[in-house]
């Protein structure tokens, strides 16, 4: 699925969010899943995909993700639960 894309993963429900943006979101999901990138989400375990939008161009896909990496916490999660409320892991969603 190679198109730009912004996504958040997350240890459990209401747990460490990592926000990415990447031009191929399988494969950077599985990535993280199976833990093959060392870093942030390695080490706290960010193994859930919980939000995900699709761009036309890096460029807005770049955009939005310094614009939800700048905001609080509290608005990264009002983003992820008016799409995924219960906080569903959305991979099956992306590989169906």
């Amino acid at each position: 699925m190679k198109q730009p894309a912004i996504y958040i993963m997350a240890s459990t429900r209401n747990g460490t969010l990592y926000v990415g943006v990447t031009s191929d979101l399988i494969q950077r999901v599985g990535q993280h899943r199976s833990g093959e990138i060392k870093g942030f989400t390695k080490k706290y375990e960010c193994k859930r995909l919980v939000y995900f939008a699709f761009f036309d161009t890096m460029e807005a896909a770049i955009s939005r993700e310094k614009a939800i990496k700048g905001g609080s916490r509290g608005r990264k999660i009002k983003l992820i639960e008016a799409e995924n409320p219960l906080w569903f892991d959305l991979w099956w969603k992306i590989i169906a």
